[in-house]
Protein backbone atom coordinates (compact mmCIF):
# COMPACT_ATOMS: atom_id res chain seq x y z
CA UNK A 1 0.00 0.00 0.00
CA UNK A 2 2.47 2.70 -1.21
CA UNK A 3 -0.35 5.53 -1.16
CA UNK A 4 -0.64 4.70 2.55
CA UNK A 5 0.73 7.85 4.48
CA UNK A 6 0.69 8.60 8.30
CA UNK A 7 1.72 11.90 10.10
CA UNK A 8 2.25 12.77 13.66
CA UNK A 9 -0.87 15.58 13.72
CA UNK A 10 -0.10 18.98 15.43
CA UNK A 11 -1.96 21.56 13.62
CA UNK A 12 -5.57 21.71 14.28
CA UNK A 13 -6.78 20.77 11.03
CA UNK A 14 -5.20 17.23 11.27
CA UNK A 15 -5.98 17.16 14.97
CA UNK A 16 -9.58 17.35 13.81
CA UNK A 17 -9.32 14.58 11.32
CA UNK A 18 -7.36 12.23 14.31
CA UNK A 19 -10.90 13.46 16.09
CA UNK A 20 -13.07 12.28 13.54
CA UNK A 21 -11.97 8.52 12.82
CA UNK A 22 -11.87 8.41 17.35
CA UNK A 23 -14.89 9.97 17.32
CA UNK A 24 -16.70 8.04 14.20
CA UNK A 25 -15.14 4.59 15.71
CA UNK A 26 -16.03 5.31 19.46
CA UNK A 27 -19.36 7.01 19.49
CA UNK A 28 -19.81 6.13 22.91
CA UNK A 29 -16.75 8.57 23.98
CA UNK A 30 -16.31 11.30 21.74
CA UNK A 31 -13.88 14.23 22.52
CA UNK A 32 -14.13 17.54 21.53
CA UNK A 33 -10.73 18.89 19.85
CA UNK A 34 -10.01 20.45 23.31
CA UNK A 35 -9.99 16.64 24.36
CA UNK A 36 -7.62 16.16 21.31
CA UNK A 37 -5.20 18.90 22.10
CA UNK A 38 -4.52 17.66 25.14
CA UNK A 39 -4.15 13.94 24.75
CA UNK A 40 -1.72 14.97 21.62
CA UNK A 41 0.70 16.48 24.70
CA UNK A 42 0.37 13.41 27.14
CA UNK A 43 0.37 10.71 24.04
CA UNK A 44 2.14 9.95 20.06
CA UNK A 45 -0.96 10.25 17.98
CA UNK A 46 -0.71 9.25 14.27
CA UNK A 47 -3.27 10.15 11.79
CA UNK A 48 -3.64 7.74 8.50
CA UNK A 49 -3.96 8.70 4.67
CA UNK A 50 -4.79 6.48 1.95
CA UNK A 51 -4.01 8.72 -1.75
CA UNK A 52 -5.25 11.72 0.42
CA UNK A 53 -8.37 10.21 2.02
CA UNK A 54 -8.72 9.84 5.50
CA UNK A 55 -8.57 5.64 6.81
CA UNK A 56 -7.82 5.74 10.40
CA UNK A 57 -5.69 6.87 13.75
CA UNK A 58 -3.67 5.56 16.34
CA UNK A 59 -3.24 6.18 20.03
CA UNK A 60 0.65 5.05 21.79
CA UNK A 61 0.01 6.08 25.43
CA UNK A 62 3.50 6.03 27.02
CA UNK A 63 4.36 3.27 29.90
CA UNK A 64 3.81 5.41 33.13
CA UNK A 65 6.74 7.04 34.97
CA UNK A 66 5.67 5.13 38.53
CA UNK A 67 4.53 2.05 36.20
CA UNK A 68 6.73 -0.47 37.09
CA UNK A 69 5.36 -3.19 34.36
CA UNK A 70 6.02 -0.30 31.88
CA UNK A 71 3.11 -0.95 29.94
CA UNK A 72 2.11 1.42 26.75
CA UNK A 73 -1.29 1.33 25.24
CA UNK A 74 -1.41 1.05 21.57
CA UNK A 75 -4.50 1.54 19.63
CA UNK A 76 -5.21 1.36 16.32
CA UNK A 77 -8.72 3.01 14.80
CA UNK A 78 -9.58 2.59 10.98
CA UNK A 79 -13.06 3.63 9.53
CA UNK A 80 -15.24 1.11 8.65
CA UNK A 81 -15.28 1.60 4.87
CA UNK A 82 -11.66 1.46 4.43
CA UNK A 83 -11.27 -2.09 6.83
CA UNK A 84 -9.48 -5.53 6.14
CA UNK A 85 -7.07 -3.88 4.27
CA UNK A 86 -3.75 -4.09 6.10
CA UNK A 87 -4.31 -0.51 7.61
CA UNK A 88 -5.13 -1.51 10.90
CA UNK A 89 -2.06 -4.16 11.08
CA UNK A 90 0.15 -1.02 10.06
CA UNK A 91 -1.04 1.33 12.33
CA UNK A 92 -0.70 -1.22 15.11
CA UNK A 93 2.45 -1.88 14.11
CA UNK A 94 4.02 1.26 13.78
CA UNK A 95 2.36 1.66 17.40
CA UNK A 96 3.97 -1.28 18.65
CA UNK A 97 7.31 0.45 17.36
CA UNK A 98 6.57 3.68 18.98
CA UNK A 99 5.64 2.01 22.14
CA UNK A 100 8.93 -0.11 22.32
CA UNK A 101 11.11 2.74 21.29
CA UNK A 102 9.39 4.90 24.45
CA UNK A 103 10.53 2.57 26.84
CA UNK A 104 7.52 -0.44 27.40
CA UNK A 105 8.54 -3.67 28.62
CA UNK A 106 4.65 -4.98 27.87
CA UNK A 107 2.00 -3.50 25.49
CA UNK A 108 -1.99 -3.57 26.55
CA UNK A 109 -5.21 -1.86 24.16
CA UNK A 110 -8.72 -1.04 25.28
CA UNK A 111 -11.56 -1.97 23.12
CA UNK A 112 -15.05 -1.16 23.63
CA UNK A 113 -17.00 -4.18 24.32
CA UNK A 114 -19.54 -3.76 21.82
CA UNK A 115 -16.83 -3.19 18.81
CA UNK A 116 -17.00 -6.80 17.36
CA UNK A 117 -14.39 -5.77 14.18
CA UNK A 118 -12.13 -4.38 17.08
CA UNK A 119 -12.39 -7.35 19.16
CA UNK A 120 -11.52 -9.52 16.86
CA UNK A 121 -8.41 -7.70 15.15
CA UNK A 122 -6.99 -7.60 19.13
CA UNK A 123 -7.69 -11.04 19.23
CA UNK A 124 -5.97 -12.32 16.08
CA UNK A 125 -2.79 -9.76 16.76
CA UNK A 126 -1.83 -11.97 20.02
CA UNK A 127 -4.07 -9.59 22.59
CA UNK A 128 -6.10 -11.71 25.89
CA UNK A 129 -8.77 -9.64 27.46
CA UNK A 130 -7.91 -8.72 31.19
CA UNK A 131 -10.62 -6.24 32.41
CA UNK A 132 -14.31 -5.22 31.70
CA UNK A 133 -15.46 -2.20 33.42
CA UNK A 134 -17.53 1.03 32.53
CA UNK A 135 -16.69 4.21 33.82
CA UNK A 136 -17.92 6.62 35.90
CA UNK A 137 -21.40 7.88 34.42
CA UNK A 138 -20.93 6.32 30.97
CA UNK A 139 -22.87 3.03 29.80
CA UNK A 140 -20.72 1.79 27.42
CA UNK A 141 -18.51 -1.31 27.92
CA UNK A 142 -14.79 -1.35 28.15
CA UNK A 143 -12.18 -4.17 27.57
CA UNK A 144 -8.57 -4.39 28.42
CA UNK A 145 -6.40 -6.63 27.14
CA UNK A 146 -3.09 -7.22 26.58
CA UNK A 147 -0.40 -8.40 24.41
CA UNK A 148 0.18 -12.38 25.50
CA UNK A 149 3.21 -12.83 23.17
Amino acid sequence: MSDLRFTQPVEDDALKDWRHVHNVTIPAHELSLDDVRERARRHHLEVAHLGGILVGCSTVRPPEDDDDTRTATVIARVLAEHRRRGIGTELHARGLFKAWELGAERIATVVLASNDSGLRFAHEHGYVETERYVLPGETAEWIDMRLAR
